[in-house]
Parts: C-alpha cells; structure tokens; sequence
C-alpha cells in the first residue's frame, strides 16, 4: 500500500477527524490560490489532532498544519503532503478573563468581547484570520496587539500540552515564540480584559471596521497588509533620514511608505495587482496565480532593496 493511502487509512480511523483526498487549499486561503493537498484533515477535539499530528509525523510525509489561511500563499502546484488543520472555536467568558481556542474567528472573539462589555480586543476588529494565527503572529492594529492582553497560552510541544506565560511567549511586533517554533500548535489562550460600556466599544469596533473594509474590502481576494511594517529605530540611519516626520506611526513605518517611493502602486501581474490606492496591498483580481503573486512579491522587494539597501519582510507565508 502506498505510504500515502496507509497514512490516509491511519488518520480516517481516528474518531471526530475528517479526512479527504484532493482537497483543493484554494478554499481555505483568502487569496483564493492555492491546488490540491495530497490529505486533508481536520478537527475541533484537541485529542484527535494530536493523534493526527502523530500520525502524520511518524509517516515521513511532509505535513504543514494550517489556521483561518489568511496570510497564507499556497503554491499552484498544491502540497504534496498532508495537511492539518486546528478547528475548536470555543469561546468563554468569566469574571474579566476570556479564554478562545485558536480555530475561533478573531472577529468573533473581539464581537464575543464588546457584547460582554469587556474592553481591550476593539482596536482588532475587522483583521481577518483565526485566534490562533493571531497568537503566532502577535496581530495589532492601531496601536495595539493581541499580546498586550494575553495572560497564557496553551499549546503542544510535539511531546506534551504545555502552558506559558505572556512573558515566556515573547512576543515582540508582529512576532512570538511560536513563529520561531512552527512545530508547535497552539490550542487556546486565556486573555485579561477590562470592564467597559458595551455601546461605546461598539462604536469603536464600528469606526475601526468602516475604514478597514473601506481599505480591505471584505469580498476582496487578498491577505490585508503583504509586508511588515518597520520600525522607526531599527532603519539604517541614512534610511530613517529619508522618512517624512509624518509617515511616522507610534515608531513604525508603514511598508506602504517604502513602496510608494518606488512606484508599487498599481502594479500587476496576471491577475494578481497591487491596489491603486495602497501599495502595501496586494490583491488577486479573479483568476490570479501563485506563481504570479510571488514574482510580484519579489519584484516590490527587489525594487526597494536596490532603492534602499534593506529588506521588507512578507507577513504572508508561503505553503508548498
């Protein structure tokens, strides 16, 4: 029997795991790109996954466990492997702490919080993806990061569930400790919230929300933001010289400065384009490719590196 039908055998005989064949990834990226994986398998039960994991680890197939795919970029040809995939969303509440399971849909834990009139998630509305993706990312926005609120979270190690602290996460910009250990799989966190007026952290959530979806529209094929944004101190100082006082953004820089400089907005490629009124968003038109959006990915960073002297890091990850 061949390795991959034995393992398909292994994980479809693992209870509350759904298992297919074929799957085409381009249904679970936002960018609607992405062929087929050899396996496809899928749970909400933390026992089931782990059994899955371990199957498809001890099989020497090549496996990738994916999130919500939002910032994911799957390669045209598919992965030739298995892929797994984390999808308890439970959510609860109790006397300020919130604990999400990382298959939730961030937007539906922020929403879970205002209702409940608990402040400090309103300023994520709208960011597309799931909690745990969130996590591993450390995702913000005007201002503020998930992090600032996480008092622990639980994840597994490849040996056993552990859990570590906002401290032991290390979370930094857009960063964490689980970016650095992509074998590990977060299952859930416990966040620290404050009591607040539910109407005015509807509001809030509200404005935040009306400008997102005026910039990232949510029926638009795309990833949000392609590049990281940089910070201020860490630029070579003849770069940070060039920097307008006003493109400056609580110390950040945002990417779109950069790319603007050298021409990105409205470029495309195939299908794939760089929106006219944002250079740091890239989209796919219709009938886009992977192997298009990377070429256009490349091309924006080898125009900045010959303009800057620097790099621009993708926040988007590539599969396959």
């Amino acid at each position: 029997m061949p390795a991959t039908e034995e393992t398909r055998v292994r994980l479809a005989a693992i209870p509350n795991l759904t298992v297919s064949t074929g799957a085409p990834l381009s249904r679970y990226t936002r960018f609607g790109i992405g062929g087929p994986a050899d396996l496809y398998a899928e749970t909400g039960d933390v026992e089931a996954f782990i059994a899955a994991l371990a199957a498809a680890r001890s099989s020497g197939i090549p496996t990738v466990v994916i999130g919500g795919g939002t910032n994911l970029v799957v390669s045209d040809g598919g992965f030739r492997g298995i892929v797994l995939r984390y999808r308890g969303d439970r959510l609860m509440a109790a006397s300020g702490h919130v604990t999400a399971e990382a298959g939730a849909v961030l937007e539906d834990l922020v929403s879970f919080a205002i209702e409940r009139g608990l402040q400090g998630l309103e300023t994520l509305a709208g960011i597309p993806g799931s909690v745990g993706a969130a996590i591993y990312g450390n995702a913000g926005a005007y201002g503020h990061s998930l992090s600032e609120r996480v008092t622990n979270v639980r994840f597994y190690d490849g040996r056993e569930i552990r859990v570590f602290t906002n401290e032991e996460c290390q979370f930094h910009y857009r960063e964490s400790i689980f970016k650095r250990h992509k074998d590990w799989i977060v299952f859930s966190t416990e966040l620290l919230l404050e009591p607040a007026d539910t109407a005015r952290l509807r509001q809030t959530a509200a404005d935040i929300l009306k400008v997102r979806n005026e910039k990232f529209p949510v029926t638009m094929k795309c990833a949000g933001s392609i590049f990281k944004n940089l910070l201020l101190e860490d630029l070579p100082p003849a770069v940070a010289a060039e920097v307008p006082a006003n493109a400056v953004r609580e110390g950040k820089v945002p990417a779109a400065w950069f790319l603007e400089q050298v021409g990105a907005k409205g470029c495309r490629r195939g299908d794939i384009h760089v929106a006219a009124y944002h250079a740091n968003l890239i989209y796919n038109a219709g009938a886009g490719t992977a192997s298009d959006l990377r070429a256009l990915i490349e091309d924006l960073k080898a125009r900045v590196r010959a303009r800057f002297g620097m790099d621009l890091e993708e926040e988007v990850q590539y599969v396959g």
